[in-house]
C-alpha cells in the first residue's frame, strides 16, 4: 500500500463495548512524521519493513481520538490538529483533517452526537497533534475552545511543562492551543492517576512526555486502554522501539514495561492512537505483538 493511501476520506467510527460502556474510535484525520524520529534508534530496514514511508521519510499516522459513552459523562480523549494552522505546516505534517470544520467534529457526529454535548474532554498531553482541536478560530476571527460546554483535563504537570521556554520541545507545544481554553477557565488540573467520571480514569504514563498519560475506560471487568503515544502504533509494542521524540526514552521502555505486564493480567484491550490500520487488539503473551480481539471483546 502506497504511504499515503490513507486519510483521504473519512472513516465511519469504529464502536464497540468494553462492559457496559460504548466507546467509538473516532477518526480526526492523518499526518505524516518522519519515520526515523517516530522509530528512534530502530533502523530504517526494520522499520519500514511496518509502515511504508514517502519520499520525504514521513511514515502515515492516524489522529484517532478516543468517544466514551460513560454513565454520567460523554467524554471526548484528544482532540487531534484541529483547523488553525496555515497552508506551510499542513504541507510539512502532510495533515489531512478537512471537515465541518475539521473531521474530528464529523466524526463525533457520525457516532451519533452533537459536539456541544461533549461533557469533559481529556488530553493525553498538549502536543499539537494531540490537543490541536481543542480550540478553533471563532465567527469574529478570535481563537476560542472548541467544546465550550466541556471541561478539559491534563495533568497539572503537563500544562506546567508545556510553558517552559525549552527549545527542545517548543516545536510541539503551541500556545493557541492551550491559551483560550486558561481564558475561559475550563481547565480541570488532574494530580496523578484520577478517576474523572466513574467508567473513566486517568493513567500516567511518563516518557514521551514527563506528564503524559494514558485514558483507561472500566466496566464490569473489563478494560480498554487509550495508549496515546506510550505505544502509538502497533508497531511499538516491542520494548525497545520508541519514538525520537520521547523527551525521557528510558522512562518510557520501563512505562511500557509496566503497561504490558497490566495488560497481560487483566487482558485489556489496547486502543492505538497513531496506527492507521489497527484500531485496536490485545497483547500475545509474548509482549511483542497484538491480535484482533474476538468480535465485541
Amino acid at each position: 500500500m502506497s504511504a499515503w493511501s490513507v486519510g483521504a476520506l473519512p472513516v465511519p467510527p469504529s464502536s464497540r463495548r468494553v462492559g457496559e460502556i460504548r466507546i467509538h474510535a473516532l477518526d480526526a484525520g492523518v499526518v505524516g512524521l518522519d519515520g526515523g524520529a517516530m522509530f528512534g534508534v530502530v533502523p530504517k530496514p526494520l522499520w519500514e519493513r511496518k509502515i511504508t514511508p514517502d519520499a520525504r521519510n514521513r511514515i502515515p499516522l492516524a489522529l484517532r481520538c478516543l468517544l466514551v459513552e460513560a454513565p454520567e459523562a460523554l467524554v471526548l480523549v484528544d482532540t487531534g490538529v484541529g483547523g488553525k494552522e496555515d497552508a506551510k505546516f499542513r504541507d510539512i505534517y502532510a495533515v489531512r483533517n478537512e471537515g465541518r470544520p475539521t473531521r474530528l467534529e464529523d466524526s463525533i457526529r457520525a457516532a451519533g452526537f452533537s459536539p456541544g454535548k461533549i461533557d469533559l474532554v481529556v488530553l493525553t498531553h498538549l502536543h499539537f497533534d494531540h490537543a490541536g482541536g481543542s480550540t478553533r478560530i471563532g465567527p469574529e476571527g478570535r481563537i476560542e475552545p472548541s467544546f465550550p460546554n466541556a471541561e478539559y483535563v491534563v495533568q497539572r504537570g503537563e500544562l506546567e511543562f508545556s510553558r517552559l521556554p525549552s527549545e527542545r520541545i517548543r516545536a510541539s507545544y503551541f500556545r493557541r492551543n492551550v491559551q483560550a481554553v486558561s481564558d475561559a477557565g475550563l481547565w480541570r488540573l488532574a494530580e496523578g492517576d484520577e478517576t474523572v467520571t466513574r467508567g473513566v480514569r486517568l493513567l500516567r504514563t511518563p516518557g514521551h512526555t514527563p506528564y503524559h498519560q494514558s485514558v483507561l475506560v472500566e466496566s464490569a471487568g473489563e478494560t480498554a486502554c487509550f495508549l496515546a503515544d506510550a505505544c502509538p502504533t502497533a508497531a511499538h509494542v516491542p520494548l525497545p522501539w520508541i519514538m525520537g521524540y520521547d523527551v525521557e526514552p528510558l522512562v518510557s521502555l520501563e512505562t511500557k514495561r509496566r503497561l504490558w505486564q497490566r495488560a497481560l493480567d487483566e487482558e485489556w484491550l489496547l486502543v492505538f492512537q497513531h496506527d492507521t490500520e489497527f484500531v485496536w487488539g490485545r497483547l500475545g503473551k509474548d509482549g511483542r505483538s497484538v491480535h484482533a480481539p474476538r468480535s465485541g471483546g
